[in-house]
């Protein structure tokens, strides 16, 4: 129980990554709210984890439901920034609808609702933000222009928040995963996303079980000399 007595917020936390970060993160102890567009796939993930969950539906693509979800989810001492967009398409053939709220989602939201949660955390002097990334903000591949390039962002702003907060006690790292099989993942991506995994030393793509285990770990008093880092969990991608 790990993580008794400390609240957590996940974002896109009703599937994949973010429901099994939810899953381990209740079995440790911690209350935690997840996040996501879909109230009623929301309510059902919340209900199917044993544990202190409760759901909070937010579009992290509005502006105007940042606010809310800061003040709906009361004082947070984890924050999992893990909901993202991420469409799949050349750049020749980029639609700038599709650009405009993968940037919105996945470095426009994200970075306000921190910059919301971080002064709970500060003036508390403690706390732990861990970002979803991937393994292709480092390296190119075709047709992930965007969704690389807004997790890229994210990234460098692991390393300014470690700076910035390192001081006031809070830990910021990311984890950047390789291909990972999930449902919304397949949608976008097809038989790419296998393809990417069988290339990958391990060769397979991994279960988001396998990710989240390396959230928790950043999230935990385990980590507690880690900041500033980029833990890759991409089946050796990065090494290749």
């Amino acid at each position: 129980m790990e993580l008794a007595y400390k609240n957590a917020l996940i974002t896109g936390g009703t599937a994949g990554i973010g429901l099994a970060c939810a899953r381990l993160f209740a079995r440790e102890g911690a209350a935690v709210v997840i996040t996501g567009r879909d109230p009623e796939r929301g309510k059902q993930a919340a209900a199917g984890i044993d544990g202190n969950v409760r759901f909070v539906q937010a579009d992290l693509s509005d502006m105007h439901a940042v606010p809310a979800l800061i003040d709906e989810a009361g004082d947070i001492d984890i924050l999992v920034n893990n909901a993202a967009n991420f469409p799949a398409a050349l750049t020749v053939d980029q639609e700038v609808e599709a650009f405009e709220a993968t940037f919105d989602t996945n470095v426009r939201g994200l970075y306000f609702l921190a910059a919301g949660l971080v002064p709970g955390m500060l003036a508390r002097g403690h706390g732990a933000i861990v970002n979803v990334t991937t393994m292709v903000a480092s390296k190119g591949v075709p047709g992930a222009g965007v969704y690389s390039a807004s997790k890229a962002a994210v990234e460098s702003l692991t390393r300014t928040w470690a700076a910035e907060f390192g001081p006031g006690g809070v830990r910021v790292n990311s984890v950047a995963p390789g291909p990972t099989k999930t449902a919304g993942v397949e949608a976008e991506w097809g038989e790419t996303n296998e393809e990417l995994g069988r290339s990958l030393p391990l060769g397979r793509t991994a279960r988001p079980r396998e990710i989240a285990e390396a959230v928790l770990f950043l999230a935990s008093p385990r980590a507690s000399f880690i900041t500033g880092s980029v833990l890759h969990a991409d089946g050796g991608g990065s090494a290749i």
